[in-house]
């Protein structure tokens, strides 16, 4: 076994993998870009070293600086995480040629999965199923537009080198071919250095199913059951379960067989896993990730095994010591908490985690690579954390994971924590096998408004405005334990009075206030409260007295406004108006085209004097492995390009100047 290992990765699989090495008595050895100097992989590593600015092309994509990092800290292995160099066969071959281990599978073995197409001519001749479709190295256009038509519409065109939903385009009709294509192959270019795609039949319902393998140096190979991972945002998975629930015993066995015999094919050693597509009782073969998957815990929850323990063990030369499957134990749910915003688009959001508690209990694992306090950048995957939960049945998972989800506390980001736990909610996630068309057809309820703040959340948000104004002596005070500078609203002649104002689900709530010794009277909707509050224990809790009813609530301040969460009923970001501002209003007009997240210009379709239409893409901007497709506004005519291709941009920053079109000329 190894005596020290670097990760030449970030995030929640550095912590993970350093986790398990250092129970294993191993050194462990971490790397990071300018962005990450303060990141939580790194603060837990023996020894660190800095490989370059934030941009991952500068620093984490860098084969030769980690090949350095690791020759100067004597570190024998190197595991590759998820993402970066992991897939990346040229990585392999130089760790190689130091002389240092790869915990991964051989550069052949990424070779032969790594390209699709090739991949799948392989699996052919294994006898895997393949869906329909067109796997050949010519790329022009026209013949790929004919085979599209042959194969039949809907069709997928898919990146054929990586993965992640990246260079992945559904196209219904034939009339939107060309553009999808375009698209496709430029995102495949810039994500892969691989414009080359396959096209394949495009299943209405499909299950995304896959299979973990593990296999040794000495010709084990073991599937170890299954995974769903159907439920997915930009073709990326934000819910995974293992086992896949309600299949069929023979289909998943079937399964089983096919993926050690894709693995077979290209004498796979180390983890992977093998990825399917299914409709009814049918699958088919979509690709391979050479790698550790995302959602790997949920398989080590109903195994019992650590698959990074298994992987560095197997990279040392150890053999399996089981002939066969290990016996499964219940059932196991995970979700990704992404720094995200649903409600426009599952847009990629960044800032700093002012707030971050995650939950705990019997049958919760968390894993995650930041801290409250940590900044979420524009460089990396929007994933902040991985929330799993195990139990008897996949029942108990549920009810379990859900209750995780009340529990948890994220703020000063945007996340999808609510949409998450609406997915819990939707009845036919419980009632049967979700499909990759999940999100679509529950859209409505995933995505519902939020409902109106309720009373006693509002009444929170002021009492908790008041505690931390009694709390908060005056900047100028000399004395601030002189009584003189209390807060109290004491005043000599009657209580002291004022109107404090909320904004709430889309309008502005004034609440007049009277001080008292115990608390305040507050008159909201017309009606008096006596409001009283005491804090209960850790920041953020109180427990929160209106009249005669007493409740806890968890209430979060940030620039401007709090956020209250009231357990078991949901949670509202509640606005703070302050006197001075200006009124609320859109900030830009109608003209002005800005980015809504800082980010990468990946190309710029317009230029001055072009008439465009409003929806029409004027710019794309990637961010967080995400391309935002910013459209105009309005017609009109572009009188400015302030950015050009390959352009890193702040939000808000202009990108485009529109001459709005007058009423006339639209008429």
């Amino acid at each position: 076994m190894f005596r020290s290992v670097l990760v030449a990765n970030r995030g929640e699989i550095a912590v993970r993998v350093f986790r398990t090495a250092r129970a294993m008595g191993l050194r462990c050895i971490a790397v990071h870009s300018e962005a990450d100097a303060g990141a939580m992989h790194v603060a837990m590593a023996d020894e660190a070293i800095a490989i370059g600015p934030a941009p991952a092309s500068e620093s984490y994509l860098r084969v030769e600086r980690i090949i350095e990092a690791a020759k100067r800290t004597g570190a024998e292995a190197i595991h590759p995480g998820y993402g970066f160099l992991s897939e990346n066969p040229l990585f392999a071959e130089a760790c190689a040629a130091a002389g240092i281990a790869f915990v991964g599978p051989s550069a052949s073995a990424m070779r032969a999965m790594g390209g699709k197409a090739a991949a799948k001519a392989l699996m052919a001749a294994a006898g895997v199923p393949l869906v329909p479709g067109y796997h050949g190295e010519d790329q022009e256009p026209s013949l790929l537009a004919e085979e599209a038509a042959r194969i039949g519409y809907p069709v997928l065109i898919k990146a054929s080198a990586g993965g992640g939903g990246r260079g992945m385009r559904v196209v219904e009709r034939e009339g939107g071919f060309a553009e999808a294509l375009w698209s496709a192959q430029r995102e495949a270019e810039a994500a892969f250095g691989d414009h080359r795609v396959l096209v394949e039949k495009y299943l209405a319902r499909p299950r995304h199913i896959e299979v973990q393998v593990l296999a040794d140096s000495h010709g084990a190979t073991l599937a170890l059951s299954s995974r769903d991972c159907s439920i997915q945002r930009r073709h990326q998975k934000i819910v995974e379960e293992a086992p896949a629930p309600f299949l069929p015993d023979a289909m998943r066995a079937a399964l089983g067989e096919a993926a050690v015999a894709a693995a077979k094919a290209v004498g796979y050693v180390n983890a992977g896993t093998v990825e399917f597509i299914a409709e009814g009782d049918r699958f088919f073969f979509m690709e391979m990730n050479t790698r550790l998957q995302v959602e790997h815990p949920v398989t080590e929850a109903i195994t019992g095994l650590d698959l990074v323990a298994w992987q560095l063990r197997i990279a040392s030369g150890e053999k399996l010591p089981f002939g066969a499957e290990p016996s499964l134990s219940g059932h196991a749910i995970e979700v990704r908490l992404c720094a995200e915003e649903p409600r426009a688009g599952w847009r990629p959001a960044v800032g700093r985690l002012s707030r971050f508690v995650m939950p705990e209990g019997e049958g919760i694992r968390v894993d995650t690579g930041v801290r409250e306090g940590d900044a979420v950048t524009p460089f990396y995957d929007s994933m902040v954390a991985k929330i799993i939960a195990h139990g008897a049945t996949r029942d108990d998972a549920i009810a379990r994971l859900r209750s995780a989800l009340d529990a948890t506390e994220v703020d000063g980001v945007a996340t999808n924590l609510d949409a998450l736990r609406a997915i819990l909610a939707v009845p036919a996630f419980a009632a049967a096998a979700p499909a990759t068309t999940f999100l679509a057809e529950h859209e409505a309820q995933v995505l519902a408004p939020p409902r109106p703040a309720p009373k006693r959340a509002l009444l929170a948000a002021v009492a908790a405005v008041i505690d931390a104004e009694r709390r908060q002596p005056a900047a100028s005070a000399a004395d601030p334990a002189s009584p003189w500078e209390m807060r109290e609203g004491w005043r000599l002649f009657g209580a002291a009075r004022r109107v404090l104002r909320l904004h709430a689900d889309g309008r502005e709530i004034e609440v007049p206030l009277a001080y008292r010794s115990a608390g305040v009277m507050a008159r909201l909707e017309g009606e008096e409260h006596a409001l009283s509050w005491r804090r209960d224990g850790r920041d953020g809790a109180f427990r929160i007295r209106i009249d005669d009813t007493e409740a806890a609530a968890t209430v979060l301040r940030s620039p401007g406004a709090v956020t209250v969460t009231l357990p078991g009923q949901g949670r509202w970001r509640i606005g703070i108006v302050d006197a001075l501002e200006p009124a609320r209003g859109d900030v830009a007009g109608d003209d002005r085209v800005a980015s809504p997240i800082p980010g990468r210009v990946a190309s710029v379709q317009c230029a001055v004097g072009d008439v465009v239409a409003r929806g029409q893409v004027l710019v794309v901007v990637e961010a967080m492995k995400t391309e935002l497709r910013i459209a105009a506004p309005v017609d009109g005519t572009v009188a400015r390009v302030d950015v050009a291709a390959g352009d890193q941009v702040e939000e808000g920053m202009e990108l485009v100047l529109l001459e709005p079109a007058t009423a006339s000329a639209q008429e």
